[in-house]
């Protein structure tokens, strides 16, 4: 079974939640997960993102149950896409938003396979066997700047402009979207966050979080926490989705009702 945990907070110094996530934890047998991050003056950040949530989650209904890997990367990209058209559309047409736009994550998992499309500088972290793996690329300046070899990853961290995106959802008529799947394994978790986690928590101290025993709510609090604690320069939100083990029989009373 697959397993999922969320928090949101607005930081210690924005004033609004630009942050978006919505989980879905049965849809037609997949967990679908989408993390936005929004971004433009007179509050179009938020309007960003939530249409990006909305509109994804609202295309994705319609997936088979015994939808393909392949079909539901398509399916994934062309709701992507969808909200892009949308966004630009709706920011076109009205002063006060023109130029808004938002990150996007969105994660479609069965206990076998992982679907991600991405756009911005959200993030897609997969723990297994006690490792870390970013499994999803920053569409960011200083990532073009690391992989040109012009600044370290470390200086990426602190660099003044860290926060300009070269690709975002809704700032402009069409959109490139990142599509990739993998299998995973029972015991992974896969974290979704936007940047005001990523950019104040290290992945050392990120894989510390997550591999501590407690349960998954727990984990997804104290990862907010730890970026509120570095600073909470941003607003803060964090996924998880776990690819738990099934209770053993013996300990079935122990799993009525909800699951967190």
């Amino acid at each position: 079974m697959v397993k999922t945990a969320n928090q949101t907070d607005v930081g210690r110094v924005r004033m609004v939640n630009e942050d978006r996530a919505i989980v879905q934890e049965n849809l037609n047998g997949f967990v679908l997960a989408i993390v936005a991050d929004g971004m433009g003056g007179h509050q179009a950040g938020d309007v960003a993102s939530q249409m990006a949530v909305d509109i994804i989650q609202n295309e994705l209904q319609s997936i088979a149950s015994d939808a393909s890997v392949e079909q539901r990367r398509i399916q994934v990209k062309q709701a992507v896409e969808l909200a892009n058209e949308k966004i630009f559309e709706f920011a076109s047409q009205r002063e006060n938003y023109y130029g808004m736009g938002t990150t996007v994550v969105t994660v479609l998992a069965d206990e076998q396979s992982v679907v991600i499309g991405h756009i911005g500088d959200s993030r897609a972290y997969r723990f297994s066997g006690g490792a870390i793996e970013q499994v999803t690329e920053d569409h960011s300046l200083v990532n073009e700047l690391v992989k040109n070899g012009q600044i370290t990853r470390e200086e990426a961290t602190h660099h003044p402009r860290r926060n300009v995106l070269t690709r975002a959802l809704g700032t402009e008529a069409t959109i490139e979207v990142d599509i990739q799947d993998f299998t995973w394994n029972n015991g992974d978790v896969l974290l979704i966050c936007s940047d005001g986690l990523s950019s104040l928590v290290s992945r050392e101290q990120l894989l510390t979080l997550v591999n501590g025993a407690e349960p998954l709510e727990e984990t997804a609090q104290k990862l907010v926490n730890e970026a509120l604690e570095a600073g909470g320069d941003d607003n803060i939100t964090v996924v998880l989705v776990s690819n738990a083990a099934d209770p053993i029989a013996g300990d079935a009373e122990h799993f009525d009702g909800e699951t967190g």
